[in-house]
């Protein structure tokens, strides 16, 4: 089972941040909550995640009051929990393991330390041996804050208190510690070191939260500067370029002009140099132009023959069609005509075909 959900429990913005930017950078879903009782409304009202990463000191409820909250409410009692503090010791982490923290992390947290912790969650989740962790009841105390004293123990007044008080209990029922001034200042300086410990802790984590908006704005200012530089040398390349680009469009208009107007003066000089059709060219024209009339006088006298015969054909078979049909005419009408009418006839085919033939000759001729 691959682990993709986080909740992250931190007061401290700076801290949620950093972590959060090492779950996202692993591809996972991070959900965040400023304290412990923000979490547990969390846990309450959304769906559970894979892993929760669960801050030590905080103030109001801290990180093993919230681990054992969540570790005796049946729906949450199986979500694995990474505590993270500064306090990574032997017997921290063995009392953490007993009231059902999965593990811990070291502040602040590295990249590498991280990946191996998850890492070993997700083949603990997949292979379900993930440690159970012992119930917990709210008679098991967050911490024992002093060494050496029997938990039986009961504490003795001194001599001229306790005499003036009847004893609460026999010597044969408990053990009795006598409540010396050592055993005093050692619980004024535990109590102190406790509430200097919570306190500093607080100072630190609103000192780090001012620090990182007062970064965060520095960084948004300076960008917002550096932007508005780039903006502005931008624009003011952007004219450089626009007024350089401007003349160099009129230098090169400028050497155009000046160049066609070199190459107008040559023309119009050799133009005005020549006064016109020379010796050369006029004999040249001369003989292109007897060339031509020879053509066109060649292709005349051609193109006359070629009319001349065709008239000569069309005419010789016009008078032999005229004969032929004379001819026949006569057959046909020998019988029923006379010979003066034949000879008629025959005299003004023929006198037709004589003035065709002279009319064609005088036409070509």
């Amino acid at each position: 089972m691959a682990i993709k959900n986080a909740l992250l429990v931190d007061d401290s913005k700076v801290a949620r941040f950093a972590l959060s930017k090492l779950l996202e950078n692993r591809e996972m879903n991070v959900n965040m909550a400023g304290s412990a009782e923000e979490a547990l409304d969390f846990l309450n009202s959304n769906e559970h995640p894979d892993v929760i990463f669960m801050d030590h000191l905080m103030p109001g409820m801290n990180g093993v009051e919230a681990t054992k909250a969540i570790k005796s409410n049946p729906e949450t009692a199986s979500i694995p929990i990474i505590m993270c503090t500064s306090q990574k010791s032997s017997s921290f982490t063995k009392e953490a393991k007993n009231f059902g923290v999965y593990n811990i992390l070291t502040k602040p947290t590295q990249p590498d330390g991280l990946g191996l912790v998850l890492d070993q969650l997700a083949i603990d989740v997949t292979e379900g041996m993930l440690p159970t962790a012992p119930f917990v009841g709210p008679e098991l105390e967050e911490e024992n804050l002093f060494t050496g004293i029997p938990e039986d123990a009961s504490l003795d007044m001194p001599s001229s208190q306790a005499e003036s008080e009847p004893a609460l209990s026999d010597n044969n029922s408990s053990t009795s510690v006598p409540l010396t001034s050592d055993l005093i200042e050692q619980i004024s300086r535990s109590a102190v070191k406790t509430h200097v410990n919570n306190r500093l802790h607080e100072l630190l984590s609103s000192l780090f939260d001012e620090q990182f908006d007062h970064l965060k704005r520095a960084l948004e200012e300076s960008r917002s500067k550096q932007e508005a530089m780039i903006e502005e040398r931008l624009g003011a390349m952007s004219g450089v370029i626009e007024e350089r680009t401007r003349n160099l469009r009129d230098d090169v208009a400028a050497e155009v002009n000046l160049n066609l107007g070199r190459e107008l003066a040559n023309l119009k000089k050799e133009l005005s140099s020549s006064s016109g059709f020379t010796n050369d060219h006029l004999a040249e024209l001369k003989d292109h132009i007897t060339s031509v009339q020879t053509i066109d006088t060649e292709f005349w006298q051609t193109l006359q023959s070629e009319a001349i015969q065709q008239a000569h054909e069309i005419s010789r078979e016009t008078a032999e069609d005229i004969a032929q049909r004379t001819i026949d005419l006569f057959v046909s009408q020998q019988r029923s005509a006379s010979s003066k009418l034949y000879t008629v006839g025959l005299a003004v085919s023929l006198g037709v075909f004589s003035l065709g033939i002279a009319w064609l000759a005088g036409l070509f001729g």
